[in-house]
C-alpha cells in the first residue's frame, strides 16, 4: 500500500508539471504571464496573465487519466466563486476586462495535450 503522504506528493508533483506545461502553452499562444500562484486567504489563482485588453484569471487542472471525469468538470461553482473573490480583489474595483479560463492539462503516454476553455465561468458578475 502507498502511504497517503507519497499519493499527495505525487499529486502536487502532477499539478506543478500542469501548471508549468499550461503556462509555457498560453505564452506560446500571445498570452503574458503576470502571476503564477496568486495567493490570499481566501485561496490560489494558478495562473494571472493578459490577452490582449483582458486580465485572465486562469486556472490549471491536470489529469493523468479519465478516473475522476474531465479536469473541466473538477472546476466547481465554489472553485469559481473563489476565484472571483481573487479576482475581485485583485483589481480592487478597477475597470479592467476580467476574463476567466480553464486550462485542462492531459497527461499520458501518448503524450500531453493541452485545451483552454476562454470564458468559462457563466454570469460572475
Amino acid at each position: 500500500m502507498i502511504p497517503p503522504d507519497c499519493k499527495k506528493d505525487a499529486r502536487k508533483a502532477t499539478g506543478r508539471s500542469g501548471e508549468d506545461l499550461a503556462a509555457q502553452y498560453l505564452e506560446q499562444q500571445g498570452y503574458t504571464i503576470l502571476e503564477r500562484n496568486y495567493r490570499l486567504r481566501i485561496g490560489e489563482v494558478d495562473i494571472i496573465a493578459r490577452d490582449g485588453e483582458d486580465l485572465v484569471f486562469i486556472e490549471v487542472k491536470t489529469r493523468r487519466t479519465k478516473r475522476f471525469g474531465s479536469p473541466f468538470e473538477a472546476v466547481d461553482i465554489r472553485k469559481q466563486q473563489q476565484i472571483v473573490k481573487i479576482a475581485s480583489a485583485y483589481v480592487h474595483g478597477r475597470e479592467i476586462p476580467v476574463r476567466f479560463d480553464v486550462v485542462a492539462v492531459h497527461l499520458s503516454k501518448q503524450g500531453v495535450r493541452i485545451e483552454v476553455l476562454k470564458n468559462a465561468f457563466e454570469g460572475w458578475s
